[in-house]
Protein backbone atom coordinates (compact mmCIF):
# COMPACT_ATOMS: atom_id res chain seq x y z
CA UNK A 1 0.00 0.00 0.00
CA UNK A 2 1.33 3.72 -0.86
CA UNK A 3 2.21 5.93 1.94
CA UNK A 4 0.10 8.61 2.66
CA UNK A 5 3.06 11.09 1.46
CA UNK A 6 3.10 8.74 -1.98
CA UNK A 7 -0.43 9.76 -2.52
CA UNK A 8 -0.43 12.84 -1.83
CA UNK A 9 2.41 13.47 -4.28
CA UNK A 10 0.23 11.38 -7.32
CA UNK A 11 -2.61 13.22 -6.49
CA UNK A 12 -0.79 16.74 -6.84
CA UNK A 13 0.69 15.03 -9.79
CA UNK A 14 -2.34 14.17 -11.55
CA UNK A 15 -3.70 17.50 -10.76
CA UNK A 16 -0.71 19.65 -12.20
CA UNK A 17 -1.07 16.92 -15.17
CA UNK A 18 -4.87 17.98 -15.69
CA UNK A 19 -4.70 21.57 -15.03
CA UNK A 20 -1.41 21.91 -17.46
CA UNK A 21 -3.55 20.37 -20.09
CA UNK A 22 -6.82 22.12 -19.66
CA UNK A 23 -4.41 25.69 -20.30
CA UNK A 24 -3.10 23.99 -23.22
CA UNK A 25 -6.33 22.91 -24.91
CA UNK A 26 -8.07 26.20 -24.09
CA UNK A 27 -4.62 27.70 -26.00
CA UNK A 28 -5.06 25.37 -28.80
CA UNK A 29 -8.86 26.30 -29.51
CA UNK A 30 -7.89 29.72 -28.51
CA UNK A 31 -5.65 29.29 -31.76
CA UNK A 32 -7.89 27.40 -33.74
CA UNK A 33 -10.63 29.99 -34.10
CA UNK A 34 -11.54 31.28 -37.38
CA UNK A 35 -10.25 34.71 -38.42
CA UNK A 36 -11.04 37.15 -41.09
CA UNK A 37 -8.41 39.41 -43.14
CA UNK A 38 -10.72 42.75 -43.30
CA UNK A 39 -7.71 44.35 -45.20
CA UNK A 40 -7.74 45.52 -48.80
CA UNK A 41 -4.48 44.48 -50.95
CA UNK A 42 -1.86 47.20 -51.56
CA UNK A 43 -0.42 47.10 -54.87
CA UNK A 44 0.24 49.52 -58.05
CA UNK A 45 -3.20 50.45 -59.01
CA UNK A 46 -4.67 50.89 -55.05
CA UNK A 47 -6.77 53.93 -55.16
CA UNK A 48 -5.41 56.44 -52.65
CA UNK A 49 -6.87 59.79 -51.89
CA UNK A 50 -6.20 62.36 -54.32
CA UNK A 51 -3.20 63.72 -54.28
CA UNK A 52 -1.68 61.53 -51.54
CA UNK A 53 1.56 59.23 -52.68
CA UNK A 54 0.25 56.14 -54.71
CA UNK A 55 1.97 52.94 -54.09
CA UNK A 56 5.20 51.99 -55.62
CA UNK A 57 7.67 49.24 -55.59
CA UNK A 58 11.60 49.15 -56.82
CA UNK A 59 13.74 46.21 -56.82
CA UNK A 60 16.52 47.20 -55.12
CA UNK A 61 18.36 43.88 -55.72
CA UNK A 62 17.00 40.84 -57.75
CA UNK A 63 18.53 37.23 -57.65
CA UNK A 64 21.02 36.61 -59.86
CA UNK A 65 24.20 34.82 -60.58
CA UNK A 66 25.77 37.62 -58.33
CA UNK A 67 22.78 38.10 -55.66
CA UNK A 68 21.10 35.35 -53.86
CA UNK A 69 17.85 37.42 -53.18
CA UNK A 70 15.49 39.94 -54.08
CA UNK A 71 15.36 43.34 -51.86
CA UNK A 72 11.74 45.69 -52.46
CA UNK A 73 11.63 49.33 -51.73
CA UNK A 74 8.26 50.65 -51.48
CA UNK A 75 7.13 54.42 -51.77
CA UNK A 76 3.42 54.80 -50.91
CA UNK A 77 0.75 56.42 -48.24
CA UNK A 78 0.59 55.78 -44.86
CA UNK A 79 -3.03 56.33 -45.54
CA UNK A 80 -3.02 53.81 -48.55
CA UNK A 81 -4.93 50.25 -47.83
CA UNK A 82 -6.34 49.63 -44.24
CA UNK A 83 -4.80 52.32 -41.87
CA UNK A 84 -5.13 53.85 -38.36
CA UNK A 85 -4.52 57.85 -38.41
CA UNK A 86 -2.25 59.17 -35.59
CA UNK A 87 -3.55 62.12 -33.70
CA UNK A 88 -1.11 63.87 -35.73
CA UNK A 89 -3.01 63.83 -38.55
CA UNK A 90 -5.39 65.67 -37.44
CA UNK A 91 -3.47 67.82 -34.10
CA UNK A 92 -0.18 69.66 -35.16
CA UNK A 93 0.83 68.87 -31.43
CA UNK A 94 -0.53 65.16 -31.89
CA UNK A 95 0.96 62.19 -31.20
CA UNK A 96 2.63 60.57 -34.36
CA UNK A 97 1.05 57.07 -34.37
CA UNK A 98 4.85 55.14 -33.03
CA UNK A 99 3.42 56.48 -30.10
CA UNK A 100 0.32 55.89 -30.04
CA UNK A 101 -0.68 53.18 -27.58
CA UNK A 102 -1.80 50.18 -29.22
CA UNK A 103 -4.13 48.62 -26.24
CA UNK A 104 -7.25 50.32 -28.21
CA UNK A 105 -6.32 48.00 -31.42
CA UNK A 106 -6.83 44.74 -30.32
CA UNK A 107 -9.85 43.86 -28.30
CA UNK A 108 -13.66 43.00 -28.71
CA UNK A 109 -15.52 44.73 -31.60
CA UNK A 110 -19.16 45.10 -33.21
CA UNK A 111 -19.13 45.16 -36.70
CA UNK A 112 -22.24 47.31 -37.85
CA UNK A 113 -23.81 47.65 -41.33
CA UNK A 114 -25.34 50.60 -42.43
CA UNK A 115 -25.00 49.96 -46.21
CA UNK A 116 -26.07 52.97 -48.58
CA UNK A 117 -27.59 55.28 -46.00
CA UNK A 118 -26.51 58.52 -47.92
CA UNK A 119 -23.14 60.65 -47.41
CA UNK A 120 -22.59 60.89 -43.78
CA UNK A 121 -23.84 58.08 -41.12
CA UNK A 122 -25.79 59.53 -38.03
CA UNK A 123 -26.93 57.22 -34.37
CA UNK A 124 -29.89 55.99 -36.26
CA UNK A 125 -28.46 53.77 -38.94
CA UNK A 126 -26.74 52.26 -35.68
CA UNK A 127 -29.36 52.12 -33.28
CA UNK A 128 -30.37 48.29 -33.65
CA UNK A 129 -26.91 47.70 -32.40
CA UNK A 130 -26.10 49.71 -29.62
CA UNK A 131 -26.75 47.40 -26.48
CA UNK A 132 -24.08 46.29 -24.17
CA UNK A 133 -21.48 47.77 -27.12
CA UNK A 134 -17.68 46.95 -26.73
CA UNK A 135 -15.33 50.18 -27.20
CA UNK A 136 -14.49 49.16 -30.79
CA UNK A 137 -17.04 49.29 -33.33
CA UNK A 138 -16.37 48.70 -37.27
CA UNK A 139 -19.12 50.39 -39.41
CA UNK A 140 -19.69 48.53 -43.21
CA UNK A 141 -20.78 50.82 -45.72
CA UNK A 142 -19.93 49.50 -49.10
CA UNK A 143 -22.05 46.46 -50.39
CA UNK A 144 -18.52 46.11 -52.56
CA UNK A 145 -15.16 47.80 -51.60
CA UNK A 146 -13.84 49.87 -54.08
CA UNK A 147 -10.57 48.05 -54.75
CA UNK A 148 -9.77 49.73 -58.53
CA UNK A 149 -10.71 53.32 -57.92
CA UNK A 150 -11.66 56.27 -55.51
CA UNK A 151 -14.84 56.79 -53.79
CA UNK A 152 -15.26 60.64 -54.03
CA UNK A 153 -18.72 60.06 -52.56
CA UNK A 154 -17.64 57.98 -50.14
CA UNK A 155 -20.23 57.67 -46.86
CA UNK A 156 -18.84 59.50 -43.58
CA UNK A 157 -19.84 59.70 -40.29
CA UNK A 158 -21.72 62.68 -38.84
CA UNK A 159 -19.75 64.33 -35.95
CA UNK A 160 -22.83 64.15 -33.72
CA UNK A 161 -22.80 60.08 -33.93
CA UNK A 162 -18.94 60.12 -33.17
CA UNK A 163 -19.53 62.12 -29.90
CA UNK A 164 -23.01 60.23 -28.91
CA UNK A 165 -20.68 57.10 -29.41
CA UNK A 166 -18.08 58.73 -27.49
CA UNK A 167 -20.48 59.05 -24.35
CA UNK A 168 -21.12 55.07 -24.86
CA UNK A 169 -18.05 54.21 -24.29
CA UNK A 170 -16.61 53.66 -27.50
CA UNK A 171 -12.62 54.09 -28.33
CA UNK A 172 -12.12 53.18 -31.19
CA UNK A 173 -14.26 53.60 -34.23
CA UNK A 174 -13.70 51.84 -38.18
CA UNK A 175 -14.90 52.00 -41.06
CA UNK A 176 -14.72 50.58 -44.66
CA UNK A 177 -14.49 54.13 -46.58
CA UNK A 178 -11.54 56.01 -46.57
CA UNK A 179 -12.40 59.19 -44.21
CA UNK A 180 -14.75 59.23 -41.89
CA UNK A 181 -15.28 63.01 -43.09
CA UNK A 182 -16.33 63.18 -46.37
CA UNK A 183 -13.68 63.43 -49.21
CA UNK A 184 -14.49 67.71 -50.10
CA UNK A 185 -14.44 68.42 -46.15
CA UNK A 186 -11.77 71.22 -45.28
CA UNK A 187 -12.45 71.30 -41.81
CA UNK A 188 -12.79 67.79 -40.78
CA UNK A 189 -15.44 67.80 -37.96
CA UNK A 190 -15.88 64.10 -37.22
CA UNK A 191 -11.56 63.60 -37.07
CA UNK A 192 -12.01 66.86 -34.60
CA UNK A 193 -14.44 64.81 -32.42
CA UNK A 194 -11.98 61.93 -32.43
CA UNK A 195 -9.09 64.35 -31.34
CA UNK A 196 -10.85 66.09 -28.55
CA UNK A 197 -12.29 62.49 -27.07
CA UNK A 198 -9.10 61.13 -27.32
CA UNK A 199 -10.66 58.49 -29.97
CA UNK A 200 -8.65 56.44 -32.17
CA UNK A 201 -9.80 55.91 -35.68
CA UNK A 202 -9.30 53.06 -38.60
CA UNK A 203 -10.35 53.70 -42.26
CA UNK A 204 -10.37 51.48 -45.26
CA UNK A 205 -11.33 48.17 -43.82
CA UNK A 206 -13.08 45.61 -46.37
CA UNK A 207 -16.01 44.08 -44.71
CA UNK A 208 -17.59 42.82 -48.10
CA UNK A 209 -17.48 39.59 -46.46
CA UNK A 210 -18.31 39.99 -42.66
CA UNK A 211 -21.79 39.55 -40.98
CA UNK A 212 -23.17 42.15 -38.23
CA UNK A 213 -21.69 41.02 -34.74
CA UNK A 214 -19.50 40.85 -32.06
CA UNK A 215 -15.26 39.92 -32.90
CA UNK A 216 -12.36 40.21 -31.53
CA UNK A 217 -10.17 43.11 -33.73
CA UNK A 218 -6.35 42.92 -34.06
CA UNK A 219 -5.05 45.84 -36.04
CA UNK A 220 -1.77 46.87 -34.82
CA UNK A 221 -0.16 49.84 -36.30
CA UNK A 222 3.73 49.89 -37.03
CA UNK A 223 5.80 51.73 -34.91
CA UNK A 224 6.78 54.38 -37.11
CA UNK A 225 7.70 57.08 -34.94
CA UNK A 226 7.31 60.50 -37.03
CA UNK A 227 4.23 59.56 -39.19
CA UNK A 228 0.61 60.63 -39.07
CA UNK A 229 -0.58 57.40 -40.06
CA UNK A 230 0.21 53.72 -40.45
CA UNK A 231 -0.60 50.29 -42.46
CA UNK A 232 -2.09 48.16 -40.61
CA UNK A 233 -2.93 44.49 -41.17
CA UNK A 234 -6.40 43.96 -40.00
CA UNK A 235 -8.21 41.08 -38.94
CA UNK A 236 -10.86 39.78 -36.83
CA UNK A 237 -11.46 36.83 -35.10
CA UNK A 238 -14.31 35.01 -33.44
CA UNK A 239 -15.10 35.41 -29.83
Amino acid sequence: MKSFSRLSSDICATVGYNRHHKILRALSLRLMKKIWDISPPIDVGSPVFPGDTPFQLNWSAQISADCPVNVSAITFSPHAGSHADAPLHYDPSGEAIGHVDLQTFIGPCRVVHAIGVGPLITLQHLAHHLHNLPERILVRTYETFPTQHFDAQLTAFAPEALMALANLGVKLIGIDSASIDPANSKTLDSHQVIRQRNMRVLENLQLDHIEEGDYELIALPLKLMSADASPVRAILREL
